[in-house]
């Protein structure tokens, strides 16, 4: 069943093709400040149901993932990347970091289990 999720002010509104199993908080610079929970999915999983304008842009260092946010309230909604399993980035196996705080039903990942990735020093 389909998972909706959107910005504080509804200008971003998304849908997850399934609820999240698990989260991960990490402690890196970015994602810290931005507070958020991330739930991964694939490309495939993740659609923007608002027009595609209302969605800008955030990239730094590399510039390999695109962190997405809300220009009206300022809330970060999502972030596409490529997998970095390897310790490279992989443009063939891109990823979509959904920000779990974000979807309109709470129920849905409050009792999640957090897994918490020290970005901060192994990034």
């Amino acid at each position: 069943m389909p998972v909706k999720g959107r910005c504080h002010c509804g200008a971003i509104q998304f849908e997850l093709a399934e609820a999240p199993k698990d989260l991960t908080s990490c402690n890196c610079s970015f994602c810290v400040r931005r507070g958020a929970l991330i739930a991964y999915y694939t490309p495939d999983q993740f659609k923007v149901t608002t027009a595609p304008d209302r969605v800008w842009t955030y990239q730094w260092g590399t510039y390999a993932g695109q962190h997405h946010y809300c220009p009206v309230c300022g809330i970060g909604t999502h972030s596409v990347f490529p997998s970095f399993e390897t310790g490279k980035p992989d443009y063939d196996k891109m990823q979509v970091g959904v920000n779990a705080r974000c979807l309109q039903d709470p129920a849905v990942w409050e009792s999640l289990p957090v897994k918490h990735v020290n970005g901060r020093e192994d990034w």
